[in-house]
């Protein structure tokens, strides 16, 4: 077969080099030049059947390949316990943070569901004017922590609701000298950095709010999940407790703000099997 008159005749598809390709080859050189077209010069592979090795057309781009960038994940919540590290990108220099507004605060005008189970405890929040920060917007924040599905509310330990007017107690965002003058009515000295629970309500400082903390490792809006429970739990009748031993996560009402002693960053009261994350009190 292929000879004629004498003469060897190639094969249709034939190499030229001795090697016919089969039906399977024939499909397989159809297929890759269609990846060719279609995919303008992108990286195929093929199980070449004949020699058994891969072949791969050429990148477009000097031989290097395109990957895919994932998209960050945001400020997610995560679980006690495993808090991811704040990107760097994230971390803004405290220059940005006033160190003192006006003095005047401006009020949420936004009301929501009651949550949780108990004595019903309306919270206001209030944000200082020249803070930069949105009442509403913020007042929205406070109200998904409140409702956490690892929170005080949602393990029975409270019952709170958002109220824009004849509230139980406030929660208000403050600047750094603003928190110390609010908290140092309550014979608090917040130096310029805490926040406290003044009997009154809660006042937040707005370094705080926006930068998080260094000694936590997760996000700012991470910590903001710690602030809001921290003082909720004084609000409860809560102490301070220590860190329950190393490797563990740091109970919500512990100061983490001065040092984890060997705990994990957590920012919520319950695990996710609603057991209290608790440690020695102080």
């Amino acid at each position: 077969m292929g000879q004629r008159d004498g003469r060897r005749t190639r094969a249709p598809y034939d190499t030229g080099h001795g090697t016919r390709l089969t039906r399977r080859g024939r499909a397989l050189v159809a297929v890759l030049c269609l990846a060719v077209l279609l995919g303008g010069g992108s990286l195929a592979w093929a199980a070449w059947q004949n020699g058994g090795d891969p072949v791969r057309l050429p990148w477009t781009d000097g031989g290097k390949p395109k990957v895919p960038v994932a998209e960050s994940p945001g400020d997610a919540s995560e679980s006690p316990g495993e808090v991811s590290e704040s990107p760097p990108s994230r971390k803004r220099d405290e220059s940005s943070v006033p160190r003192a507004g006006t003095g005047t605060f401006a009020t949420a005008r936004l009301t929501g569901t009651p949550v949780g189970t108990g004595t019903l405890r309306r919270y206001q929040v209030q944000v200082e004017n020249g803070s930069g920060i949105a009442p509403d917007q913020a007042a929205t924040e406070i109200q998904a922590i409140v409702a956490h599905p690892e929170g005080w509310a949602r393990n029975g330990r409270g019952r709170f609701q958002l109220v824009a007017e004849a509230p139980d107690f406030v929660i208000r965002i403050a600047s750094p000298d603003t928190a110390d003058k609010l908290c140092g009515e309550a014979g608090l000295d917040t130096e310029g950095e805490l926040n406290c629970e003044t009997g009154k309500g809660v006042v937040v400082n707005l370094r705080r709010w926006v930068l998080g903390s260094p000694q936590f490792a997760g996000t700012p809006a991470t910590y903001r999940h710690l602030i809001i429970n921290h003082e909720l739990g004084h609000a409860l009748g809560l102490g301070h407790l220590g860190c329950p031993g190393p490797g563990r996560p740091a109970p919500v009402m512990m100061q983490q703000i001065k040092g984890l002693e060997g705990c994990r960053s957590n920012a919520w009261p319950f695990d996710a099997n609603r057991t209290y994350l608790s440690g020695p009190a102080l």
